[in-house]
């Protein structure tokens, strides 16, 4: 009982730097789909050396843990702002860095998720909408994307929640985020409370998982319900 106690406390000590790691998560989300989309078009051109060169990133990308990532950005953006452009960012909010960092690993994984719902799709429907009088953005946006959607939206979903908990580590260059927060609280009772610190902030993690697993399925149902009676 005084477990629980403990852990309720503790999520109202966590619960005021949760506006961090979503703001955080959300701009990694909007920008990285913003650039995976790009990455999908590039993998989808007919030039072949676009495509190598979104191969080789989206490769070496989805290779590299996120930890690293953050290092690499934090450490080697200051070095070729100052070194290329002469500029000192080295005042910049870190938060930022995160953000970049987590945009460029989200990119990666969104980029392949878009490129093969594309590509589920049967060439004949593209080919159907021209014929029926359609232009390629017509046929694009009321056959094509509709159906890619549907598809993508799972794997989507799934990729989401990896970015949540990669944000976990946005405390590593100083950020203080819910991760941070845990820690000072650790820190402050000596040691002491660690587990039910740590439980408090585990719970908060998988309510914001299921939020968006559970957001998102609704997402896709009430799309599904709304094509089908379109279809009707």
């Amino acid at each position: 009982m005084d477990n629980i106690k403990l852990i309720i406390n503790f999520l109202g000590q966590l619960l005021p730097a949760i506006n961090i790691t979503l703001i955080v998560s959300l701009s990694s989300i909007v920008l990285g789909s913003l650039l995976g989309l790009l990455l999908a078009a590039t993998r989808l051109s007919e030039s072949i050396v676009l495509r190598l060169l979104a191969g080789v990133y989206v490769s070496v990308i989805r290779a590299t843990p996120a930890i690293i990532m953050i290092f690499v950005v934090y450490y080697g953006m200051p070095m070729v702002f100052n070194g290329w452009f002469h500029t000192n960012i080295d005042g910049w909010n870190r938060m930022y860095f995160v953000i970049i960092a987590l945009t460029v690993l989200f990119s990666a994984p969104v980029s392949e998720i878009m490129r093969s719902a594309y590509e589920s799709i049967a060439k004949g429907q593209m080919e159907a909408g021209l014929m029926v009088g359609m232009t390629p953005f017509q046929t694009f946006y009321r056959i094509i994307l509709p159906q890619a959607f549907v598809v993508a939206l799972p794997n989507f979903a799934n990729s989401v929640v990896n970015l949540l908990k990669e944000g976990a580590l946005t405390f590593t260059i100083g950020v203080v985020d819910m991760v941070a927060k845990a820690q000072m609280i650790v820190a402050n009772n000596s040691g002491g409370f660690a587990w039910q610190t740590y439980c408090a902030l585990a719970l908060i993690y998988w309510v914001i998982s299921l939020a968006i697993d559970k957001g998102l399925s609704l997402v896709e149902k009430s799309y599904q319900a709304k094509r089908k009676t379109i279809a009707v």
